[in-house]
């Protein structure tokens, strides 16, 4: 999978295929979630996120992670001048896949439009590490698409999504095939939803997650990672 071809188009494909929807979506929360000391930021591409995040929390510590070599020089665009910042922004090229998070570390984490590019099985991989790099308490920023429940605005939704797996599957060799609902995976990992705001018709949703996980059991977290290492 790699979105290196589409990095110098996507702003301008989202403004032309989404205009401001997909922002709204990333951008939601962001004026009501506590102040972060050190934030994960996964398949942030393009930086939209990146840059309000920043400036919204210039004390923060942020790691801006992807896979595509083009989307990290496209997000590093999006920072002041000459990196004019009080907290650098630390940029790393991987593989979510083939990279592992520093244990109970990031009290925020954000995936938007990210988690839909795996299968099933990757994308319980994926969240079961982020789990394990999430601090005590930390909370999880995520905007995605979704399928209504029914009726015609699920008929559109579904013919949205078909079109868009298909061409993110010729252009970027997206593993995924169909969209897969992350919220059981991190239920699992001890997440409860805040907070949901839904738009166009169904089609994208934006959440607020929280760890209730404590210190006690992130120190176990901590413990077993190292075991079976």
């Amino acid at each position: 999978m790699s979105f290196d071809v589409l990095a110098p188009h996507y702003r301008w494909m989202e403004c032309l295929l989404a205009g401001k929807k997909l922002q709204r979506c990333r951008t939601a929360f962001l004026d009501q979630i506590p102040q972060p000391r050190n934030v994960l930021l996964l398949g942030e591409g393009h930086g939209r996120f990146l840059g309000p995040c920043q400036r919204k929390f210039p004390e923060a510590s942020i790691t801006c992670l992807d896979a595509s070599t083009a989307m990290l020089d496209e997000a590093w665009r999006v920072l002041p001048p000459h990196q004019d910042l009080r907290t650098p922004v630390d940029f790393v090229h991987a593989d979510i896949l083939a990279w592992s998070p520093p244990s109970a570390v990031y009290d925020l984490i954000v995936t938007h439009f990210f988690l839909d590019c795996f299968r099933p099985d990757q994308l319980e991989d994926v969240v079961g590490k982020l789990a394990i790099g999430a601090a005590p308490g930390a909370h999880w920023l995520l905007a995605d698409f979704q399928l209504p429940l029914g009726g015609w605005k699920r008929w559109r939704a579904a013919l949205i999504l078909w079109l868009m797996y298909r061409f993110f599957r010729i252009v970027t060799c997206l593993p995924a095939q169909r969209l897969t609902d992350p919220a059981p995976l991190l239920r699992r990992q001890h997440f409860t939803l805040k907070k949901r705001m839904e738009m166009d018709w169904g089609l994208l949703h934006t959440d607020w997650w929280q760890s209730t996980v404590t210190g006690s059991l992130a120190l176990d977290k901590v413990t077993r990672r190292d075991v079976s290492a």
